[in-house]
Parts: structure tokens; C-alpha cells; sequence
């Protein structure tokens, strides 16, 4: 085993090298810099959270506002900037979102080959079933990044690069806490979007707005929810990719087809005519390449993919299924009391529907182009 992982941790130092040597490319002699990244490893143990944090001796050398980035390579220079250099970094780097005890560093060492410092820390307390990981080592320095591995049972299961703003990261554990932390995180997450969707939201309305029983209104909401999740999970996995520039204008159209479809069978009435659940479907397929783009920024544990998405898919039908309890409700309460006040309601929210839809599709193809 062991054979193995130093090949594959050769191939990863490799990898991280010539993504930051790109980058480097990209930097204008004025701003060049010889190395601007970082190095952050973290070991979840049972009990303790080890970690190396490796850092370039010029970027210290700013902090500790000396013009000799070279004297930080001698060991007993080091050593006597010992406690200046862990007060400066401890604070920058956040883990555990406040729920762990403080960094306890340890060694500190110069790697001369490469110009840097090394050093080991540990926390001693064991790692949280959602670790939350946020650097920010020189915001002096808005090119600079950290490279973040983050390893459990001796193996590699993330891997993230932070660059000045990036915000956080979230590690789940491969265990049954973790996957209560997956649900905990990302069934909120799921019912948070569709609630602040204005144009999903107005779909799935647009969908009820002409009755019928809660079982057949749930059935066609479960059936926009199967087919937005066939959609996101492909989009997740990266094997079905559309722009969102062509995603957008979509699912605003489909807001006006189902507007003007409760327009036209409201002339015609006829139960065996009634589509909704195929067009909730269909609709659902678009609908779910844009839950997806949420999902990209939110970030998916890779180690966790399946039960994140089947979190994120249950919370946007719990969302969907409040909607409908109310608003469903609400109109067949109405209906009960004055049918013809109901239908006059219906086709208001259906001109509502198929005005708002179509705003939104000018809007998202010669305007702004704004997500959902």
C-alpha cells in the first residue's frame, strides 16, 4: 500500500505544480511572483486533526516585514519567529467553523529546495462529521492560493484550491454522521433555493392554479421533481453540460407554456386532456440543469456525491410540496365558496404566469442575462 501512495502523492504535487505554473504565466512581470501558492494538508484521525501547512519564505518574509525572505531558511532564525509566525497564520487559517480547539502548533521547519517553511500543527479533538476549512494566509496578495488536500483513513478524499474570497469549504466523513451531516446541509440548502426561486416557484404555482385533488397536485409536483433530478445529477456528475445563457431563457419559457396552457384548458375543461404531470416532467429535465449551477457554487462533497444530491433533491420537494399545500388549499377553499371567483383567479394568475415568464426570457436573452 504504501508503494502506492507515494506515486499517486508524486502525481498530485506534480498536478498542483503546473496548475500554479500556469498561473504564474498569467501574472505581468510588475506583479510576478515566484511561487504564489500554499500547501495545506489535513489528517482526520480518530481523535486529532493533524495538518502541514507549507508556505513560501517571500510571502512570510512580508508578514513579518523583513526585506531577507533567505534568513527565514535558517532553522534558529525560525525558531526565535516562532510564536510571531503562528499568531500571524493561526487566525488565517479557520477550521472547524469555531467547534474545534485551537491550533496547537508544532515543528517548524525550512524546505530550502523549494524556498518555503514548513509546519506542523495538530487539533486535539476529533475531526466533526462536516469540517468546514477556510484560508485566507496573505490577503496581501490577490493572486495567492492554498492547496488543500485533506486525507481519512490515510487516504485522499478532497481536494480543494482556495484563492483570496473563495469563502469556504466543507469536508463530509465517510461515516454515518457525516451522511447526517450531508442531509443536515443539504436539505435546508434544497428547500432555501426553490423558496428563493421566483421563477421556479411561479412554475410549480402555475401548475396549480387550476385544482384539482392534493393527491393529483402532489403527484404533479413529484413528477417536476423526478425530472429536474434526473437532470441535476447528470449535470453534477459532469456528463450533460449546458450554459447557463442557454439554461435560463429555457425555464422562462416554460413558465409561459404553462401559463398559456391553463389559458387554454380553461376553455375546454376536460380531465382527460390534463398534461400537467408530462409538462412537470419535461419542464423538471430544464428546471434541473438550473438547480445545478446552485450547486456548483454551494460545492459537492465528493465523497459523499449521492446522498448530497438525493439531500438537495428531497429539500427542493419538501419546498415544492409547502407551495402547493398552501396555495392548493387556499384555491380549493375559494372554489368551494364561489367557483366563478375561482376561475377568474386562475385565469388572472395565468396571465400573471405567462407575462412574468415571458419578462424573464427578454430579460435573460437581450438583458442581463441573470440566473435563477
Amino acid at each position: 500500500m504504501k508503494k502506492l501512495i507515494a506515486p499517486v502523492y508524486f502525481l498530485q504535487r506534480l498536478t498542483l505544480l503546473l496548475a500554479a505554473a500556469a498561473l504564474l504565466l498569467t501574472v505581468s512581470p510588475a506583479q510576478a511572483h515566484p511561487v504564489p501558492f500554499s500547501y495545506l494538508d489535513l489528517h482526520l484521525e480518530e481523535d486529532r486533526i493533524d495538518g502541514v501547512l507549507t508556505v513560501h519564505a517571500l510571502d512570510l518574509a512580508h508578514e513579518l516585514q523583513t526585506d531577507e525572505p533567505a534568513l527565514l531558511l535558517d532553522q534558529r532564525v525560525l525558531s526565535m519567529q516562532y510564536s510571531q509566525i503562528g499568531s500571524i497564520l493561526g487566525p488565517r487559517l479557520r477550521l472547524g467553523a469555531g467547534g474545534l480547539p485551537p491550533i496547537a502548533w508544532q515543528e517548524i521547519t525550512p524546505d530550502e529546495a523549494g524556498d518555503a517553511v514548513r509546519m506542523t500543527f495538530t487539533i486535539p479533538a476529533a475531526p466533526p462529521a462536516a469540517l468546514e476549512v477556510e484560508t485566507s494566509l496573505f490577503p496581501h496578495d490577490p493572486l495567492h492560493q492554498t492547496f488543500i488536500n485533506v486525507y481519512e483513513g490515510g487516504t485522499l478524499r478532497q481536494q480543494w484550491i482556495l484563492g483570496e474570497g473563495a469563502g469556504s469549504r466543507t469536508h463530509f466523513a465517510g461515516t454515518t454522521a457525516g451522511v447526517m451531516a450531508v442531509l443536515g446541509t443539504f436539505i435546508p440548502s434544497g428547500v432555501h433555493h426553490i423558496m428563493i426561486g421566483p421563477d421556479h416557484i411561479l412554475f410549480v404555482i402555475g401548475l396549480i392554479l387550476l385544482g384539482g385533488t392534493l393527491r393529483r397536485l402532489a403527484l404533479i409536483v413529484t413528477a417536476f421533481t423526478l425530472g429536474h433530478s434526473v437532470t441535476l445529477s447528470l449535470a453534477a456528475l459532469d456528463l450533460v453540460t449546458i450554459p447557463a445563457h442557454i439554461i435560463e431563457p429555457l425555464i422562462a419559457l416554460s413558465i409561459v407554456v404553462v401559463g398559456a396552457d391553463n389559458l387554454l384548458r380553461a376553455k375546454e375543461p376536460d380531465k382527460s386532456k390534463d398534461l400537467r404531470s408530462v409538462i412537470a416532467f419535461v419542464f423538471g429535465l430544464i428546471h434541473g440543469f438550473g438547480f445545478a449551477f446552485v450547486l456548483r457554487e454551494f460545492g459537492l462533497p465528493d465523497g459523499q456525491l449521492a446522498w448530497s444530491l438525493f439531500a438537495f433533491n428531497l429539500g427542493v420537494e419538501i419546498g415544492q410540496l409547502a407551495i402547493v399545500l398552501v396555495v392548493g388549499v387556499a384555491l380549493h377553499l375559494l372554489r368551494r365558496r364561489s367557483p366563478k371567483a375561482a376561475r377568474q383567479v386562475a385565469t388572472i394568475g395565468s396571465l400573471a404566469v405567462v407575462a412574468a415568464g415571458a419578462y424573464w426570457f427578454v430579460e435573460r436573452v437581450f438583458l442581463s442575462g441573470a440566473g435563477s
